[in-house]
């Protein structure tokens, strides 16, 4: 009995001395929607980077893209339940934090300089804190998104030119009626079908930002990029709060560390990845229109008003 006690012990030195390192003591499972060559995963995997190697190794961030682990909401509630522990998501929060919706509000943002002076402002503080309240879910970074603008056969300048336009929403409420208010018929439709949709004369135009135009390949059937730029949000990068306060103080602060280096080097790719998609689609052949935004935001303020609560439209006056 003894020589296999010793053969373990024996086996156990030479993988350790082999470099194979014991279990860490705190494993985030991090599932999100973006594709490996996009910017957010590379920030995630920056967050990775810096967690395992400032813990040396006490901490192992398991990454899991492209939605590997389920869709947005299903991640929430995967998180929640304790079976994941990071995602990155946006204003699908106000199905439990109503603040959440002002982060894809029509025309309430119109440049990144806003943007990040209210995310990081007031509006910010408030919208994290009932986050946080109503969710168990942790902001610990940002992260801005590419604006919404439309895509068309024909040049649209004013919001005249919208009417009668059939235009692809998302199933929002608040999109459809910003764009009834512009003249436009938006159908509400799942982005699966939008190509084929635009390809068969369905429907006339869409609206995303310039990463999703590109790699859903509308330059294949769209000629213009109309830089309407009536959407401009961002998501967060959340964490479990019970796993984050269960952590030993030294890990949660080294988690919070990566969280701010992550966010950075997203910030820092974000503008380049911008004009990198524009003068790729314009290489594509798509024309990029300069519309009358002041035009667009006076005809949408009313369906803004209409269909946010009083304690979001009190949010949206402090922008």
């Amino acid at each position: 009995m003894i020589k296999p006690m010793f053969k373990a012990l024996a086996l156990s030195s030479a993988l350790l001395a082999a470099g194979m390192s014991q279990a860490a003591d705190v494993t985030l499972k991090f599932g999100h929607p973006a594709a490996e060559d996009n910017i957010w995963h590379k920030a995630a995997l920056k967050f990775k980077e810096v967690a395992e190697a400032e813990s040396e190794g006490r901490i192992e961030v398991k990454l899991y893209p492209s939605s590997q682990l389920g869709k947005e909401l299903d991640v929430i509630n995967s998180i929640q339940l304790g079976t994941a522990d990071m995602t990155m998501t946006g204003e699908s929060l106000q199905n439990w934090a109503p603040k959440a919706a002002l982060l894809a509000v029509p025309y309430a943002f119109t440049s990144s300089e806003q943007l990040k002076s209210a995310v990081e402002g007031e509006v910010g503080e408030e919208i994290e804190a009932q986050i946080k309240q109503r969710t168990g879910l942790q902001p610990i970074a940002w992260f801005e998104r590419g604006p919404r603008h439309l895509t068309s056969n024909k040049p649209i300048t004013e919001p005249s030119d919208l009417e009668g336009m059939k235009l692809r929403v998302p199933n929002v409420p608040l999109f459809v009626k910003a764009w009834d208010k512009l003249g436009a018929k938006p159908i509400p439709m799942s982005f699966s079908e939008v190509f084929t949709s635009l390809q068969q004369n369905t429907i006339d135009g869409q609206e995303n930002p310039l990463s999703l135009i590109k790699s859903a390949s509308f330059y294949e059937v769209q000629d213009y990029v109309n830089l309407t730029g009536h959407v401009r949000s961002w998501i967060y990068v959340v964490i479990s709060a019970n796993k984050l306060n269960s952590m030993p103080a030294d890990l949660r602060e080294i988690v919070l560390d990566a969280a701010a280096q992550m966010q950075s080097y997203e910030h820092e790719m974000f503008a380049a990845d911008e004009a990198a998609l524009r003068s790729d689609l314009e290489a594509r052949g798509m024309e990029f229109v300069e519309p009358n935004i002041e035009a667009f935001q006076e005809k949408v303020k009313a369906a803004v008003q209409e269909s946010l609560t009083p304690e979001q439209l009190e949010l949206l006056n402090k922008i």
